[in-house]
């Protein structure tokens, strides 16, 4: 049973904007999900335990993604080597909201930092690292829109391991079933989890971000 709330791919796309920086995620009043994909290790006494212990190592840089279809693509429906565990863990929204506004782009962006000294001193004073990638449909071909990722490293990663997490379901099962209907192209049979435009309401932070308002 997931702890999911999902809806047929077909309706979904009709909504999601097609192009642009945005966020689409699943999400209520207090809190948001995001996806992670582990070896079985990692992403076991993850489900179990509700934390992040065990072989999680506090000392590399981990990434969230609140878009499924990124994370599908990223972890190939959970084919791919050492990220055969998908993970969705509920987390709180206030955290994540604090998340984005400590982030900063991974590479240089003229359109935000007025030098790369500047951009290079922020890099250095924050623990969150920002990413626009190319969204994907669940085939795995590039769509216009973005889907963000974050990289949480230093203090924000040991709060997002130990105390920022409501709950850590192993949806493994799930996106098996799934992937047949994405890899067979039978998009009307395809559920994905239930996913809308973040909104982010801080003007400054989304500026800041990038975002296609």
């Amino acid at each position: 049973m997931t702890m999911l709330e999902t809806e047929p791919y077909t309706q979904q796309i009709k909504r999601w904007p097609q192009k642009g920086r945005v966020i689409l995620a699943q999400f209520n009043e207090n809190s948001i999900i995001v996806y992670q994909a582990y070896r079985p290790a990692i992403g076991n006494f993850a489900a179990e335990n509700g934390y992040f212990g065990g072989p999680f190592k506090l000392t590399r840089m981990t990434w969230i993604k609140p878009n499924f279809l990124w994370m599908m693509y990223r972890c190939g429906w959970a084919i791919k080597e050492g990220q055969e565990v998908v993970l969705a863990i509920r987390l709180q929204r206030s955290a994540f909201d604090q998340i984005l506004a400590s982030a900063i782009h991974s590479s240089f962006n003229s359109d935000i930092y007025s030098t790369r000294e500047e951009w290079k001193q922020a890099v250095d004073q924050s623990d969150v690292r920002l990413q626009w990638d190319p969204d994907h449909d669940p085939k795995g071909k590039k769509v216009e829109r973005r889907a963000i990722q974050l990289g949480l490293r230093g203090d924000v990663i040991t709060k997002y391991a130990r105390e920022w997490i409501l709950d850590i379901q192993d949806i493994s099962g799930f996106v098996a079933q799934q992937r047949v209907h994405a890899m067979s192209g039978e998009y009307d049979r395809l559920l994905t989890p239930t996913e809308y435009v973040y909104p982010v309401k801080d003007a400054n932070v989304s500026m800041k971000l990038g975002m296609t308002t």
